[in-house]
């Protein structure tokens, strides 16, 4: 684990204007994996011991946390975060809490995975943010209940050792444990609050789900595909293409700035595993006066592979899902996608199965890391 940068000690008390002027941040190296803790993966906070001032939800809002400096309910400040009450000690004589005392919250993440990075955002928590946080993590099939998670048969791998954090700031760690989990265990020292968290890395998803299915999205988020690098992230982040569901307002997708030049943007993804493509799905939803113009997709089997293109360049309609079955399947690892001149996409799908080398190497990894 490494913290990339440490922030330590409270933030100055808000002192009127913009409440994020003075908020502590950086650029993390790990941020260009997928949020495995995204809501729309179909992540949640399944428990917490205690959620006095702040529910546990609000842990996994996609949004930046709010602050209403005017917010008061019967418990006190109402924050936008997870906060518990404040621990006490046993006796008069030992006011203060022990060592040992801690808060916790249950994380289901949204599709099994290796975590890269993790984001413990304590914005607008200034005074009342934890001393210190710790992050553990497991792995178990199907769908555990809190009390079966809490029990003393699952074994639980420290992800965050307990480590001083910042008020008011995103306390960002990175994580090089090479195994895939389903669950975290967020331990607040001795108690306090946590505005976001951000849970970044790799999907690993279950072979015997997707040989199951046989025909399914092989560029899918949930199903292990994976966005490589893209020619342009102005207004949102290419991860939106291969995110479940259909996009839901125009930000969910992808758009770039406008080009004042003449090339073009794209795309580059890593499919789940060596794939036989037959089929292509581009939709721009919500995307009315700035979706693409055209838009083509090409494929590669290997690192080294040529690109080969399967989808040649097609006018795209504004807010409109555009559906293509290829005269003939098409074998690949990666897959890219060019928008002409520029513009965006919401959503890209790809439609195939895994062929017998892709899904020997899928299973192998994923027994490897011990899904």
């Amino acid at each position: 684990m490494t913290a990339i940068p440490t922030f330590t000690g409270d933030a100055n008390p808000y002192g009127g204007g913009d409440p994020y002027a003075d908020y502590r941040t950086a650029d993390l190296p790990f941020t260009q994996y997928a949020n495995l803790a995204d809501r729309q993966l179909g992540a949640g906070v399944i428990a917490a011991n205690d959620e006095f001032f702040a529910q546990r939800e609000n842990l996994l809002v996609p949004e930046p946390a709010e602050f209403d400096p005017e917010h008061f309910g019967h418990k006190g400040k109402i924050m936008d975060g997870w906060e518990t009450r404040r621990r006490r000690g046993a006796s008069a004589e030992h006011p203060w809490p022990t060592a040992e005392d801690h808060d916790w919250a249950l994380v289901r993440l949204g599709a099994p995975g290796v975590i890269r990075g993790i984001v413990v955002d304590t914005a607008h928590f200034r005074g009342n943010y934890p001393q210190a946080v710790s992050v553990e993590g497991t792995s178990v099939p199907g769908s555990p209940s809190p009390e079966e998670l809490l029990s003393e048969d699952v074994k639980w791998t420290t992800l965050v050792p307990r480590t001083a954090v910042g008020g008011h700031a995103a306390n960002g760690f990175a994580v090089s444990v090479e195994q895939s989990f389903t669950h975290l265990r967020v331990n607040q020292h001795p108690d306090g609050g946590i505005a976001r968290l951000r849970v970044y890395g790799e999907v690993v998803p279950d072979p015997a789900w997707l040989t199951v299915l046989g025909t399914f999205d092989v560029v899918a988020l949930e199903n292990g595909g994976q966005v490589e690098d893209a020619s342009n992230l102005f207004y949102s982040p290419a991860t939106n293409t291969i995110q479940p569901g259909r996009s839901r307002k125009m930000d969910d997708g992808w758009e770039t700035r406008r080009r004042r030049d003449q090339g073009n943007d794209w795309i580059r993804y890593r499919l789940v595993s060596e794939s036989q493509i037959r089929a292509v799905e581009i939709d721009t939803a919500y995307l009315k006066g700035n979706s693409a113009g055209w838009a083509s997709v090409s494929v590669r089997d290997g690192e080294d592979g040529e690109w080969t293109e399967i989808l040649p360049r097609t006018r795209l309609q504004p807010d409109t899902n555009h559906r293509f079955v290829l005269p003939r399947p098409a074998v690949g690892t990666h897959a890219r996608v060019d928008i002409f001149p520029d513009g965006g996409i919401s959503r890209l799908r790809l439609f195939g199965s895994l062929t017998e080398e892709g899904a020997a190497r899928l299973a192998a990894r994923h027994q490897e890391l011990g899904g």
